[in-house]
C-alpha cells in the first residue's frame, strides 16, 4: 500500500509499504480521509516536542485526523466491525496505569498517539491499523468529510463545555483557525453570544461566514464583558490576553500551544477569582461532537479548503507550492486519489 512517510526535517517520500495486519484486539482500516493539522507541519519541520523529547523519531507516518471503513478485524474483535464507517481516538493508553484505569487514557504517561507518538503509524496512507477499543462508529448522515473533522472538533468541543457557558452568554474566541472556528460553531449551537479574534480580515471574514456575531483585530476589539474566553491561538501572549480580559469569576481556556513559552501572570486569575482550564485531546469530545455533526446542528465541511492526494502532502506543508484552496482553513487528503 502507500503511505507518505516524513524521513528526516523538511524530507519526505510516498512509499509502497507492507500493509498492516489486524493482531488481536485491533482492527485495519481502508482510509477514505485525513486532516493535516499543525501538529503535523512542526513534525515535518522538526520543531514537535515529541522530537526533541524523544517520544517521536524519523522516519515516521504522520495522520491522527481520519475515518475510514473497517476491512479486517482480530482476534477477539466482534465481526460486526467489518464494513462499518469509523473514526478513532488518537490516545492509546497503555490500559493499567491509574490514569487509564479512570478513564483518563488521553493522558496516560506511556500512551501512544497515532501518527505522533512512540512510533504510532498514522493515517495518511491507504490503510491503517488500530485497536477496536478506539473505534467510533460513525452514523451515515456524517460523511467523510465530517468524518476526519471529528477529532478537530472533539478537542473544540471540549473547549467550549468547559468555558462552562449558559445561552445567550458572550464567548471570545482567540484565534481563527480550524479549532477555533469549530468551537465559535459548537458555541453558537448552544445559543452564546460568539465573538472571534484575530489578525487578518481573510480568517475573520471565515468566521463571520459561518456565523461568529463579530470579528475583530486586536485594534478595534470592543470593550464588552467576556464570560469566557477561549485561547485557540499560537500566540504566547495570548493565555495573559485571556486572562486580562475575562469577567471576573469566569473561565479561559487554554487549547493553543504557542512555539515559545507563554507566560501568564497567575496574580491575575487570582485577583478575578477566574478559572484557567487546559486542553489536551479530544478524547473526552468524540462522541458529543459525532452527534452533533449527524443531527445537523454543526456542519464542519465549510472549514474543508482542499482535498489533496498523498503524492500533494509533502510540498503543500514544506511551502514548496501553494494550495488552490477556498476559504476554509483546513486540509484534507484523501489516500486512495492520485495526483493528475
Amino acid at each position: 500500500m502507500r503511505a507518505f512517510v516524513l524521513t528526516g526535517p523538511g524530507r519526505w517520500t510516498v512509499d509502497d509499504v507492507e500493509p498492516p495486519r489486524a493482531a488481536p484486539g485491533h482492527v485495519v482500516v481502508d482510509i477514505a480521509r485525513v486532516g493535516v493539522c499543525g501538529t503535523d507541519t512542526e513534525l515535518f519541520s522538526g520543531e514537535m516536542e515529541y522530537l526533541r523529547d524523544g517520544l517521536a523519531a524519523y522516519p515516521l507516518r504522520p495522520g491522527h485526523e481520519w475515518c475510514g471503513t473497517v476491512s479486517a478485524v482480530g482476534e477477539g474483535v466482534d465481526a460486526s466491525w467489518l464494513g462499518r464507517r469509523t473514526t478513532g481516538d488518537t490516545q492509546i493508553g497503555c490500559g493499567a496505569c491509574h490514569r487509564c484505569l479512570a478513564g483518563r487514557q488521553h493522558v496516560c504517561e506511556h500512551r501512544h498517539e497515532i501518527g505522533l507518538r512512540r512510533g504510532f503509524d498514522g493515517a495518511l496512507a491507504e490503510q491503517m491499523a488500530v485497536p477496536v477499543s478506539a473505534l467510533l462508529r460513525l452514523p451515515d448522515s456524517v460523511d467523510d468529510t465530517a468524518g476526519a473533522m471529528v477529532e478537530p472538533g472533539g478537542n473544540a468541543l471540549r473547549a467550549v463545555l468547559a468555558a462552562d457557558l449558559a445561552p445567550r452568554e458572550r464567548l471570545l474566541v482567540i484565534g481563527p483557525g480550524t479549532i477555533g472556528l469549530l468551537a465559535t460553531m459548537f458555541a453558537l449551537a448552544r445559543g452564546c453570544e460568539v465573538h472571534v479574534l484575530g489578525a487578518t480580515r481573510a480568517s475573520l471574514d471565515v468566521a463571520r461566514t459561518h456565523g461568529a456575531h463579530g470579528a475583530w483585530t486586536s485594534d478595534d476589539l470592543p470593550d464588552l464583558r467576556w464570560d469566557a474566553v477561549i485561547d485557540a491561538s499560537n500566540g504566547p501572549g495570548s493565555p495573559a490576553l485571556a486572562a486580562g480580559l475575562v469577567d471576573a469569576g469566569r473561565r479561559i481556556v487554554l487549547i493553543g500551544l504557542s512555539d515559545a513559552a507563554s507566560l501568564l501572570d497567575t496574580r491575575v486569575l487570582v485577583m478575578k477569582d477566574a478559572h484557567a482550564v487546559g486542553i489536551l485531546s479530544a478524547s473526552p469530545g468524540f462522541a458529543g461532537a459525532i452527534e452533533l455533526y449527524a443531527s445537523g446542528a454543526v456542519d464542519p465541511r465549510g472549514l474543508v479548503g482542499a482535498t489533496l492526494t498523498l503524492d500533494d502532502v509533502g510540498e503543500v506543508l514544506g511551502g514548496v507550492r501553494p494550495v488552490d484552496a477556498g476559504p476554509g482553513p483546513k486540509i484534507h487528503v484523501d489516500p486512495a486519489a492520485h495526483s493528475k
